[in-house]
């Protein structure tokens, strides 16, 4: 009785060996099929027309000291700053993005065959400002308006959407839905059937529209107000989608 009774217990714990053993599980998952998937990519594409633009204007005088450049500046740059609230521009959307001095050289001509160095003969001030324009129909008459108040460099002009989630939701819409028609193209095509989906990843971490040409300004356009085309921002969504062939 005992000699049997021993008997089985080994019998038992050489079971659970093998059944807990890793060597065993590998052997048992490599021989067990892997299941036929294809991997696809979506692509959705939305265009909207924009909200809103965003300004580049810079003011640059120059003078003898880098002090009177310096306040011919600011009296040039308070001057546009209080033209763009006069017609309803928001401190909220203006936003200085750079300020700078340089010195302006003069390289004399050699003496004696021997390179001499530059004088400073004046300094040049520049002063940037970023604009938020809200209302595309004033974007024109902005542009012209500063121009004769002593802008003389920028014009940059960017078109954007204030709120581009519901753009950029239609083109993953249509991202994963374009994925899903190749699947079943490339299945039939095959002679197989679509399963289901095993996972979606979506490629672009941040999509961003598709912005315009920045467009220059220069101080000749001032004549009549600045004649603006804004065009449609178009987003792009790509996705990988992975599905399982077969039932």
């Amino acid at each position: 009785m005992k000699a049997r009774l021993t008997g089985t217990l080994g019998a038992t714990a050489l079971a659970g060996a093998l059944l807990l053993s890793p060597m065993a599980s590998s052997a048992f998952a490599a021989e067990a099929p892997e299941t036929p998937q294809i991997s696809v990519t979506g692509e959705g594409q939305v265009s909207v027309a924009p909200d809103q633009a965003m300004l580049q204007l810079s003011v640059t005088r120059t003078a003898e000291t880098a002090a009177a450049a310096l306040s011919a500046n600011n009296g040039a740059m308070r001057d546009v700053l209080a033209a763009l609230k006069a017609e309803g521009i928001a401190d909220r959307d203006l936003q200085t993005s750079d300020v700078s001095i340089y010195p302006q050289y003069n390289q004399p001509e050699m003496r004696n065959n021997k390179p001499v160095a530059p004088v400073i003969v004046g300094y040049q001030v520049s002063n940037g400002v970023t604009v938020r324009v809200r209302d595309l129909t004033k974007l024109g008459s902005l542009i012209d308006k500063t121009v004769k108040l002593g802008v003389n460099q920028g014009g940059q002009v960017s078109f954007i959407n204030e709120n581009p989630k519901a753009a950029l939701n239609e083109a993953r819409r249509k991202a994963v839905q374009d994925a899903m028609e190749k699947a079943r193209l490339m299945a039939e095509a095959a002679g197989t059937e679509l399963g289901s989906i095993l996972s979606i990843e979506e490629n672009n971490v941040r999509p961003m529209p598709a912005m315009p040409a920045p467009r220059m300004m220069a101080k000749e356009m001032a004549a009549d107000s600045v004649p603006i085309a804004s065009g449609e921002n178009t987003y792009n969504v790509a996705v990988q989608v992975r599905f399982k062939l077969g039932k």
